[in-house]
């Protein structure tokens, strides 16, 4: 049985200083729940990944990378005439880095609900989504409900983070319907504290809610008590990717059996591993490592 099944859209990621002026760059794949599974499979637990990618170098890195860390690429397709999706990142001393997103018409952004295996998905133990693939278009966002309603017929736990990416959308109004209908439909729920807005009907006391809340660190309201972690004070190279690892730390732990607050110990432990260095993914532990 699959631990955790997930789809989404991964990109080529280009890192540089300013990039009107710099001449040099680092080339690396990513991507939400490309993160996520790499975390987990690195954890030991068996994760497949759906997504399509573009018949190009970038998508054959991309694909090459979750087969090698482990992840199960079955059910990735491969669009011949369509580009991989990549993000350009200036990453810049003491200030937030900034991306611009090269997606549209990206083989990524055609992900559809076809393309979703029902059977597999009613087979995992637990299927994740983000709002960053609800947000490439409608077939993709119709492939993120097909992925949840089939795990809801099939009584499958649903994980959903936010990841309100206001680039993506056309307007707040069609990010907090779409938002908030994913996450009422989700056992899990991932966001940082300035999404609590974005999903309101959602925050009800029944719903295992994950937040992130920065530099106090994150909590969680689990059977209806609550329960914090402070951050690991690390220093940070690129806090990219520092949202997705704690996800993956946090369900990994749930898989494990362990409690709310160790499941949040686990969280922070790999959100600070991503942060301290240049990759959203390649500083990742192994469990060996924990």
């Amino acid at each position: 049985m699959t631990d955790v099944y997930t789809l989404g859209e991964p990109l080529g990621v280009v890192t540089s200083g300013r990039v009107r002026h710099e001449s040099e760059a680092r080339l690396d794949v990513c991507g939400p729940e490309f993160t996520l599974a790499v975390a987990l499979a690195r954890l030991g637990h068996d994760c497949a990944y759906l997504g399509k990618v573009g018949g190009d170098e970038l998508g054959a890195r991309a694909v090459s990378v979750l087969r090698g860390e482990g992840v199960d690429v079955a059910d990735m397709r491969v669009s011949d005439g369509l580009p991989t999706g990549l993000l350009l990142r200036e990453s810049r001393v003491g200030r937030e880095p900034r991306a611009a997103h090269y997606r549209a018409g990206s083989a990524g952004s055609r992900l559809s609900p076809g393309n979703v295996p029902i059977d597999r998905v009613a087979a995992a133990k637990m299927v994740h989504v983000t709002g960053v693939t609800a947000a490439l278009g409608i077939d993709a966002q119709d492939a993120v409900r097909a992925a949840v309603s089939a795990a809801r017929n099939a009584g499958v736990v649903i994980s959903f983070a936010v990841e309100y990416v206001p680039e993506l959308w056309s307007s707040v109004r069609e990010a907090e319907e779409v938002l908030s209908e994913l996450a009422c439909a989700a056992h899990l729920l991932f966001l940082r504290q300035d999404e609590l807005d974005l999903v309101k009907p959602a925050l009800t006391p029944e719903r295992e809610v994950v937040v992130d809340r920065g530099a106090k660190g994150a909590s969680v309201r689990a059977d209806r008590m609550r329960y914090d972690v402070q951050g690991w004070q690390v220093p940070v190279v690129d806090p990219s990717g520092a949202g997705e690892a704690f996800a993956a730390g946090y369900i990994s732990a749930a898989l494990d059996g362990l409690t709310p607050q160790e499941r949040l110990y686990r969280g922070a432990l790999l959100s600070a591993a991503a942060v301290t260095g240049v990759s959203d993914w390649q500083g990742l532990p192994t469990r060996a490592e924990l």
